[in-house]
């Protein structure tokens, strides 16, 4: 049975934890984000459908290759990252299912033009969900994170998933983020603003 996590687990993952923007000068190793990749892959998907891929931008040759298709005030802190992951989802998921979910026949769920509609939001859903999933996986192996919208998603496509079957979904800087240039933390809602139990 799963038993809760400590505090200073807490504060790795959630209440310390925040969105960076500026960068330490401090590499991050292939391994790292091995590492980071096979923890993310153990959370649920819908009948284990993992459609996550994700393409880890490093090199100054790639990261120009980037570098257009971002918003203006997201290309400095992108090229200052150490590393930076694209995470977008495999439209064609559905045929790993055989591999990914043996005890039916999942495939069926989801191929063919009829079902193309809950294959997309399948892809979606489960994508976004394991990008959080990585994210946490991130953090919980000690980098900081800065999730980013704010690019041109056809145009990372083109770059970066030229077959047309994966689509980005957001792209998340990765390294040790300088603590001494955070924003103060941003408010939240509390329980009683967003939440019910019926």
């Amino acid at each position: 049975m799963a038993q809760p996590i400590d505090r200073s687990a807490l504060d790795t993952l959630f209440f310390e934890a925040r969105t960076h923007s500026f960068w330490q000068d401090r590499p991050v190793e292939d391994a790292l984000l091995r590492r980071t990749y096979e923890i993310a892959r153990m959370a649920p998907t819908s009948a284990n459908c993992s459609p996550m891929r994700v393409v880890f931008v490093r090199s100054q040759a790639a990261k120009q290759r980037l570098l257009p298709a971002l918003m203006e005030g997201n290309r400095e802190k992108t090229l200052a990252a150490p590393v930076t992951a694209i995470l977008g989802n495999d439209g064609e998921f559905y045929e790993h299912l055989p591999k990914l979910f043996p005890h039916a026949d999942a495939r069926s769920w989801f191929a063919g033009p009829e079902n193309a509609q809950v294959a997309a939001v399948t892809a979606f859903r489960n994508g976004t969900l394991q990008g959080a999933y990585f994210m946490l996986a991130a953090r919980a192996l000690g980098l900081d994170c800065g999730p980013m919208s704010g690019f041109d998603n056809a145009a990372v496509d083109r770059e970066f998933f030229p077959g047309g079957r994966i689509k980005s979904n957001f792209l998340c800087n990765l390294g040790h983020g300088d603590p001494g240039k955070l924003f103060p933390r941003s408010p939240r809602f509390e329980f009683d603003e967003v939440c019910s139990i019926v």
